[in-house]
């Protein structure tokens, strides 16, 4: 991996020359949070943090068309742009790693295989707020699973070329890079302590994929489910689920089917339903009890990491709280002020 120097007055020069690759798209402001959306340079939000849905709607969409059935047979429908997604920080890198890693191990999904291919990602460095927690989940730097990465130092941008595909993007721009020198070094040094320095929230996960399996049977569940709006925004704002399902969609009418995928959520009590009606999780604790089993031990077991890299968006999403931070301080009966653990519950 080599290392490049960017003048500020070359940064939106060099992001427009990326287009050759593909649409650009990065984030831009949308009402009180942050989008990921197809527009100009100028637009791009530098300072944005975690935008409302992540960025793995670029490679399994919220709703996309698999198949298609016409004159009597199916036929596979996926429809793939080229695109340079720009402002991915760390975490979401790391979350796409994630992604990848499920997607492509045991049971290598084409859809996700071809929308990555077509895509190159260029990730951007970020100032933690009060939410972010990436610290502790190891994710506030990433060393993979991007092709270019630009750590902004106000004057400069040093630009991190991390694959074969990030060589070639930059392929016709080089006029607008520079080697980097001591001073570069030493202002990335500077630069990497301050932002060290940011972190205002602490979340501490160690065992626990321990504390999680011996709370199995915590009454923490029990509150959580009786606040819980089995809602799934936990879900379709975490940059690492992957729950999809699929329907047909026909009109009785035409002789034409689409086999739709969506993303679909493990606290919606439908998730767990079988033939006959039975649901082996009826009870919201037992949805959340899966989320979070899931997320703290079993993708740890499997993988050897939490799916969790420390983005806040559950933190800042969740309407009553339940997110993360307060469920790890719950279970390691530390306190926490979070609405579903001050909310009072009625005893049938």
């Amino acid at each position: 991996m080599r290392v490049l120097k960017l003048k500020r007055e070359n940064f939106l020069p060099f992001l427009k020359g990326l287009e050759k690759w593909g649409e650009l798209w990065g984030p831009v402001k949308k009402g009180r949070g942050y989008v990921y959306a197809k527009a100009e340079p100028e637009k791009f939000e530098l300072k944005a943090l975690r935008t409302l849905i992540p960025a793995k709607k670029f490679f399994v969409p919220k709703k996309a068309t698999i198949l298609k059935f016409k004159n009597g047979e199916w036929k596979e429908h996926q429809e793939v742009k080229n695109r340079v997604i720009f402002g991915l920080h760390p975490c979401e890198i790391h979350a796409l790693n994630i992604y990848h890693k499920f997607y492509t191990r045991l049971y290598p999904d084409p859809y996700y295989v071809k929308n990555r291919e077509a895509t190159l990602i260029v990730g951007l460095s970020c100032i933690p707020d009060d939410k972010c927690f990436c610290y502790n989940t190891a994710t506030s730097t990433v060393n993979e699973g991007f092709d270019l990465f630009l750590t902004d130092l106000e004057d400069k941008l040093l630009v991190w070329v991390g694959s074969p595909k990030g060589e070639d993007a930059i392929k016709g721009l080089t006029h607008f890079l520079e080697d980097v020198n001591q001073k570069d070094i030493d202002d990335y040094i500077s630069w990497r302590k301050k932002r060290d320095g940011s972190f205002k929230l602490e979340v501490d996960l160690e065992g626990m994929p321990e504390i999680v399996s011996f709370s199995y049977e915590s009454p923490v569940w029990e509150e959580m489910g009786e606040a819980c709006l089995s809602c799934g925004t936990c879900t379709m704002v975490c940059p690492t689920c992957t729950c999809f399902d699929i329907e047909d969609e026909f009109d009785l009418r035409s002789d034409e089917m689409n086999r739709q995928r969506f993303w679909y959520s493990c606290v919606f009590r439908e998730y767990s339903m079988v033939a006959g009606g039975h649901n082996f999780r009826e009870a919201r604790s037992e949805r959340l009890k899966l989320w979070y089993t899931h997320k703290l031990v079993g993708f740890m077991s499997e993988y050897g990491s939490p799916a969790c890299v420390g983005c806040g968006r559950c933190i800042a999403s969740c309407p009553v709280g339940i997110n993360i931070l307060s469920v790890v301080r719950a279970l390691r009966k530390e306190k926490t002020d979070a609405f579903w653990k001050r909310m009072e519950v009625k005893n049938a």
